[in-house]
C-alpha cells in the first residue's frame, strides 16, 4: 500500500514538473521581448526542475529507507540562485538598454 502511495506522489511530482517545464519553454519561445522571455525560465522552469528533483528525493528516500538530503539541497540552491541570477540578467539588460516589444505595457524602470 505504501509503495503505491509513494509511486503516486512521485508520478504526480514528475507530471507537475514536466508541465511547468513545458509552460516555461513555451513562454521562452513565444514571448516577444527579452524582459518577458526572462519570466519563462526563471519561474515556470524553476518550479519544473524543483518538482522533478523533489520526486527524486521522495523516490530515493523511500527506496533507501532514509532522508535523501542532497536532492533537497539542490532544490534549495535552485530556489535561491534562480531569482538572483534573473535579477542580475534583467539589470544588465536595463543598463544595455535592450529594446522592448511595442506590446510590452508600462516601463517600471523609468520611475
Amino acid at each position: 500500500m505504501m509503495a503505491i502511495l509513494i509511486e503516486l506522489i512521485v508520478a504526480a511530482l514528475l507530471l507537475a514538473g514536466a508541465a511547468f517545464a513545458l509552460v516555461g519553454s513555451i513562454g521562452l519561445a513565444r514571448l516577444p521581448d527579452f524582459f518577458q522571455r526572462l519570466h519563462g525560465p526563471t519561474k515556470a522552469t524553476t518550479l519544473g526542475v524543483g518538482c522533478t528533483v523533489l520526486a527524486s528525493a521522495f523516490y530515493f528516500s523511500w527506496q533507501d529507507g532514509g532522508i535523501s538530503l542532497h536532492e533537497l539541497l539542490i532544490v534549495m540552491f535552485l530556489f535561491i540562485t534562480a531569482p538572483v541570477s534573473a535579477h542580475t540578467v534583467a539589470r544588465a539588460a536595463l543598463h544595455r538598454h535592450v529594446k522592448t516589444s511595442p506590446r510590452t505595457r508600462g516601463e517600471p524602470w523609468q520611475h
